[in-house]
């Protein structure tokens, strides 16, 4: 595995260059068989860094779905600035506690044999917290092994950060259904006084404010929407999330109050409540965030496919190409094509899972052998379809990272 060094900040910035940042990419991975993930350390370095700059001195706690390789993780976290994870899984959790001491698991888990593991041990114990709304994932914990039998088990309350907006209703993503501050106070009583359990931290994910572009080329109206939306969300919650977490501490001495996400990182840092921002995305910096007025992540990952036909003189096939992003199903959640400039896919057809078809002036240029450059939505598609990313460092590899499909890994 490369060591990834992350300091100091990027000074090249290359990728504002495609014909010199995708050429540079496409010569240093030449001599590697396709499907190819490159992993640019200039890119990689400047999107860390600008991260920090946006979330204002508040601590970053990483979000591993987005990424998922390990390396780069541990790399974020010798970085000032950057501290603990946020995992997806409780597997995945107790695989990466055994070099990263601070994990907090970003969904409420049911693992029953994870639990017993976690429960069980004094290290993974004081390493990992859980992710709690409602009583019941308390007694689904105690149904493993009762609190006489087992550690202390640390939990997170998470609140529901979504808005409830006059006429348009329920923006953002349905996870807690703690959403009133009062109703956050009076889960914490209950988490307190039960044996067991330590209530650690709260969350509150604002998915309509980090995850919604606010300007996606082409629609300058929904642009305008959206950040009208978000600036009325980002009010209401600031408010209502102190408010929660006032609530809490009235009953537990919290170690950590978690918000945000890459495409909130300067408004959740505004909200004195916040304590640290989790984000993850914007470092490999996918094309979602292309749409976004107030940060442009440079591109730091990418995958390149190998064109293996022409079924006609304007068209040629690259062999795979349907690395989809969750969400609901858009042109946004497909990978968008960068390099040769000049090509798109056909719109009867899309991102296939093992065949795409292109067209454009470039695509009349293309032979068997020659490579198309794509960019990635958003999140962990690179690391779900390969196996490594080569580190690249200007026109060269210098080694490369495992993913956790690598290592051997599928947690989700």
């Amino acid at each position: 595995m490369t060591n990834l060094d992350l300091l100091p900040p990027a000074t090249d910035r290359a990728w504002l260059d495609p014909a010199r940042y995708w050429g540079a990419l496409d010569a240093a991975t030449r001599h590697l068989d396709a499907p190819v993930g490159a992993l640019s350390l200039d890119a990689l370095r400047h999107n860390a860094h600008d991260m920090l700059r946006r979330a204002g001195g508040r601590p970053i706690r990483v979000a591993s779905k987005s990424l998922r390789v390990r390396g780069a993780l541990e790399a974020l976290l010798a970085v000032p600035g950057y501290h603990g994870v946020l995992a997806y899984t409780l597997a995945e959790a107790l695989w990466l506690a055994d070099s990263v001491d601070d994990i907090v698991v970003g969904y409420p888990t049911a693992e029953k044999g994870s639990i017993r593991r976690l429960a069980t041990s004094p290290e993974f114990a004081s390493r990992v917290t859980l992710m709690i709304d409602s009583p019941d994932q308390l007694d689904l914990i105690d149904a493993v092994l009762p609190p006489a039998e087992r550690e202390t088990i640390r939990v997170c309350l998470e609140l529901d950060a979504s808005w409830n907006a006059p006429v348009l209703g329920h923006l953002g993503v349905r996870r807690s259904p703690i959403h009133h501050p009062d109703d956050a106070g009076a889960l914490a009583a209950y988490i307190v006084a039960r044996p067991g359990f330590e209530l650690v931290g709260v969350m509150a994910y604002e998915a309509q404010i980090a995850g919604v572009t606010n300007q996606p080329e082409g629609k300058p109206f929904d642009g305008a929407v959206n950040r009208w939306m978000q600036g009325r969300s980002e009010r209401e919650l600031h408010e209502r999330r102190g408010l929660a977490v006032a609530a809490v501490r009235k009953h537990a001495d919290l170690e950590f109050v978690n918000g945000g996400g890459t495409g909130s990182l300067e408004s959740t840092a505004a909200d004195d409540s916040v304590t640290e921002i989790a984000a993850g995305s914007g470092l490999f910096g996918g094309h979602l965030f292309d749409g976004y007025a107030h940060f442009t992540p440079a591109p730091a990952a990418a995958f390149a496919l190998d064109v293996v036909r022409n079924p006609t003189p304007e068209h040629a096939t690259i062999l795979g190409g349907g690395w989809i992003a969750s969400g609901p199903p858009s042109p946004n959640r497909v990978p968008r094509i960068v390099w040769p400039e000049g090509l798109s896919m056909v719109g009867r057809e899309g991102a296939g899972e093992v065949q795409t078809p292109v067209t454009g002036d470039a695509a009349r240029h293309l032979r068997p052998g020659d490579r198309v450059w794509l960019r990635h939505t958003k999140s962990g598609e690179l690391s779900e379809h390969l196996a490594s990313l080569a580190v690249v460092d200007g026109d060269r590899v210098i080694g490369e990272l495992p993913t956790y499909r690598g290592e051997g890994k599928a947690f989700l």
